[in-house]
């Protein structure tokens, strides 16, 4: 995108953030859902397919571009983020790193426009960051194949126009081999959602598990066509690190928020006739923010320009990620310390931001899993038995 279209498009969303969205979080958080004018406004805004590129009408934003806006978007509630990041992210990157080209111009046009809400079904109980674990199976039968089995924290499930099922197969395949992808849209016989989760945070974002009971779809329905068979994993595993380096700049994002609500309250918060930020105690813990958010924002940034390049696009993401997950959780505990017991109430900004940045750390692979990526690249055959 030109330099000067990026910064309008910025500016914009900057200005719509704060004006249109920041007034209405407390409604969000105790209402549980984004208000319809703002879903409206997001629409018309191309928000639901900045990561699209521009000949199936999205902004075609690159991974250097996307990071700047994602950290944005990261200023207000994660919700907001939730109505179109499966559109722009893990989702709609099946379409764009996996599928046929009659698949892409039928339902990326659609993602990008908000017409259609897509959902990432991978997660199961017993498959979450291992997916050599899925118990979901799809099987040949005459021209098409038939699905079984259930999904778990499926995220925009509840309101999900398709959603991209992975399953296994393969039976006789070890491990991540054997899986593929369906499409699978809303009122397929067979196809339900169970109730929204009640979740700790992010309140707005809805969750649900998501069962298929014989479910019947067409041979075109496996992402990628014939070919796209036993794929599934590879199309995940692409979409999941790009999907992690869009949560970095998110969580750097909030980062940015949490030491804005830390400074301004340290500034204005007096004891013994003096602001607290007069106190050198409480000027470390936000010295270490700043430094925590700096650091973040620039490793998502730098990060993003090796994405764009193609020169790391496993470990890079995988720190990132792994770091600013954790980061963004440092700086929202030290927000709230400043805050002292006004840090600890509901309807305060800080309380409401340390209970949704604790998803960041397990969504889209767990620390744990991350440090697993980082290592493994960086040790080589010297880590896997």
């Amino acid at each position: 995108m030109d330099a000067d279209d990026l910064r309008h498009v910025l500016e914009s969303v900057r200005d719509f953030i704060r004006t249109e969205v920041v007034p209405l979080e407390e409604q969000i958080d105790e209402q549980d859902v984004i208000p319809e004018r703002i879903v409206t406004q997001c629409k018309e805004m191309g928000l639901y397919g900045f990561t699209i590129p521009e000949e199936y009408g999205g902004l075609g934003l690159s991974a250097f571009e996307e990071v700047q806006l994602a950290m944005e978007l990261g200023w207000t509630t994660p919700a907001l983020r939730s109505l179109f990041g499966t559109n722009n992210g893990i989702a709609g990157h099946v379409l764009l790193d996996g599928a046929t080209e009659e698949q892409k111009k039928t339902w990326l046009p659609r993602l990008a426009s908000g017409e259609v809400t897509a959902s990432f079904g991978l997660t199961e109980a017993d498959a979450g960051s291992d997916p050599s674990a899925l118990a979901t199976t799809a099987k040949r039968d005459g021209d098409g194949w038939v699905i079984n089995g259930s999904k778990r924290y499926i995220t925009n499930s509840p309101v999900a126009d398709v959603i991209m099922v992975f399953a296994r197969t393969n039976p006789e395949a070890k491990g991540n081999r054997g899986i593929s992808t369906f499409l699978v849209p809303k009122g397929t016989p067979g196809l339900s959602i169970g109730p929204k989760d009640k979740k700790m945070g992010q309140s707005g974002a809805w969750t649900a598990d998501v069962h298929l009971d014989d479910v019947r779809v067409p041979a075109d329905a496996v992402v990628g066509g014939e070919e796209g068979v036993d794929q599934g994993f590879r199309i995940a595993a692409k979409c999941l690190a790009h999907g992690r380096l869009h949560i970095a700049a998110v969580c750097a994002g909030m980062a940015a928020r949490l030491v804005h609500e830390t400074t301004e309250f340290a500034k204005t918060r007096e004891q013994g006739g003096a602001p607290i930020a007069r106190f050198q105690l409480i000027q470390g813990l936000v010295a270490d923010s700043v430094t925590d958010y700096h650091a973040g924002r620039a490793l998502v940034l730098e990060t993003a320009r090796a994405f764009d390049a193609g020169t790391d696009k496993i470990a890079g993401p995988a720190a990132a990620k792994y770091f600013c997950s954790e980061m963004v959780g440092r700086v929202a505990d030290r927000a709230v310390q400043v805050h002292g017991g006004a840090g600890y109430m509901r309807g305060v900004a800080v309380e409401r931001f340390y209970r949704d940045v604790r998803l960041f750390r397990i969504y889209e692979g767990t620390s744990q899993i991350q440090q697993v990526i980082i290592a493994r690249d960086a040790l080589g055959s010297a880590a896997r038995g």
